[in-house]
């Protein structure tokens, strides 16, 4: 009974003592669930993954449940953690018996203001990094996503410039021994700045980032809690074909001389609302990587997209895009014409064709890269004729930059997935895509989403093999998406 006492006496000092810490923090919750069901036909134009190896369910129920708790000291500091569960019906946490439980931290960074400089916000951890990018087309096609870093904002002249800085590292594959006593470059750090500049019916944002790769770090992984089969691995997006071709079990690059290559990254974002209810959007960047390294090894390119709107009207707000990038030239020998890029949420008017702006996320486009290609578009956007029922209608059209000649060699010569049908298109090649979504708000904070794509395309058998062109023309070369559910914002 004594044992019982002394344990009973502990945990109510321990409990005393958290309650006494927890009346001197404010903790305030925010969150989102969807839950959906996701009806693809004709994935990648072919039923099957990008390797033509394996073959889709049409069919999949996807629920995601985010939640974001801040622990707030005091109008000056504050801790972040957001965690995630996310996977189909009847996989892994979501398994009648014997769920697999897998919650994910999603956020977690610690956030304060400098003392005596209240303007000045520093963030440390896990945070959302999103390179600018014009409104028009929702994210950057260079860095959108999650990052390790410490980031700091800043107000240079009040409402006119400020500042945006910060460094991340985006891996370290050894951590903190490498594999024998002979050290390795391992790591891929990044650091950016971008200076955002507003002023009447104007707003520029000039940006750079520069990457520090090193050629031991763990490029060809793959997305461990991204299910659906994206393709979008650093060995894909950020290394020449040869080096990817080149790596060992997924890990350095084999035609790099150099330990460590310097990537960077300079760019524009443009929005003119002088001429308002006429708004225009622009982006220019221009980004290279590996140049003082092997001929081979070197990528380099040029992205560039522009769009204009009319918000004068109240049912309907009209958007034209269009987007340019360079593509690969005839030879993979003196390295690739297509810019670098790492982790890309780009599209316009939340097209069926990119991985962008989509509410029903997983599944949920064709995963088309915009790099290596050029296109035009339209969209109706924010249509609304009933009260809380709102639609939009995107149409796409897009053809390759990239030589035939050299994505034919490096996939007989390579035999690897660094270029697949219908993500990557050659100047011979063409796709079109079509979604209409809908949105009804049921209460202020619960909606129900529906997403609809048609995808069609033409590709070259000389290019991508009998076999993987041939199963897309048995589905007349189109794939369809339907996804309906709901979506929850608390």
């Amino acid at each position: 009974m004594k044992k019982f006492g002394c344990l009973a006496l502990t945990a109510s000092l321990l409990f005393g003592a958290a309650a006494v810490a927890g009346a001197a923090t404010e903790v305030k919750m925010t969150g989102d669930a969807r839950v959906y069901g996701n009806f693809f036909s004709a994935r990648n134009f072919t039923g099957w993954n990008k390797a033509g190896t394996k073959t889709e369910d049409s069919f999949e129920i996807w629920e995601r449940f985010r939640l974001r708790s801040d622990f707030i000291a005091n109008e000056g500091v504050k801790f972040r953690l957001g965690i995630k569960v996310e996977d189909t019906w009847g996989h892994g946490t979501f398994t009648a018996a014997n769920p697999e439980t897998s919650i994910q931290v999603d956020l977690a960074y610690l956030q304060f203001k400098v003392p005596g400089c209240q303007d000045i916000e520093v963030t440390a951890g896990l945070q959302d990094v999103n390179l600018p990018q014009s409104g028009l087309f929702f994210g950057s096609p260079v860095w959108s996503d999650k990052m390790a870093a410490l980031t700091i904002k800043a107000p240079l002249i009040d409402n006119t410039l400020s500042i945006m800085t910060g460094f991340g590292r985006l891996i370290d594959t050894n951590r903190t021994y490498d594999n024998t006593t002979t050290q390795v470059a391992d790591e891929l750090d990044a650091y950016f700045l971008a200076l955002p500049v507003t002023l009447e019916g104007f707003k520029a944002t000039p940006w750079g980032m520069v990457a520090v790769a090193g050629r031991n770090a763990n490029y060809g992984f793959k997305d461990t809690t991204d299910t659906v089969d994206t393709g979008n691995s650093f060995a894909n997006t950020l290394v020449s074909a040869g080096s990817s071709a080149n790596m060992t079990s997924n890990y350095g690059t084999g035609r790099w001389k150099n330990g460590q290559n310097p990537y960077y990254w300079v760019g524009g974002a443009f929005e003119v609302t002088a001429l308002d209810p006429v708004r225009f959007y622009a982006d220019v960047i221009y980004g290279a990587g590996a140049t003082g390294d092997t001929k081979g090894a070197k990528r380099e390119g040029w992205m560039v997209d522009g769009g204009a709107e009319y918000t004068g009207l109240d049912m309907v707000t009209p958007q034209v895009f269009a987007f340019w990038s360079t593509g690969e030239d005839k030879s993979t020998s003196n390295g690739s014409e297509r810019m670098p890029y790492m982790r890309s949420t780009w599209g316009p008017g939340n097209s069926f064709l990119f991985d962008d702006s989509q509410e029903l996320g997983k599944g949920s486009n064709m995963y088309v890269s915009p790099v290596g290609n050029y296109g035009i578009g339209a969209s109706l956007n924010k249509m609304s004729f009933l009260q809380d029922l709102s639609h939009r209608l995107t149409f796409v059209y897009l053809r390759g930059n990239n030589s035939a000649r050299a994505i034919r060699y490096a996939r007989n010569t390579f035999a690897n997935d660094y270029f697949t049908m219908g993500h990557d298109l050659t100047t011979n090649e063409y796709l079109m895509g079509l979604n209409f979504d809908t949105k009804y708000m049921i209460y202020e904070n619960l909606a129900a989403v529906m997403e609809t794509g048609w995808a069609h395309g033409q590709f070259q058998e000389s290019v991508w093999g009998h076999r993987l062109v041939h199963q897309a023309s048995e589905n007349g070369n189109n794939a369809w998406k339907v996804a309906l559910g709901l979506t929850y914002k608390f």
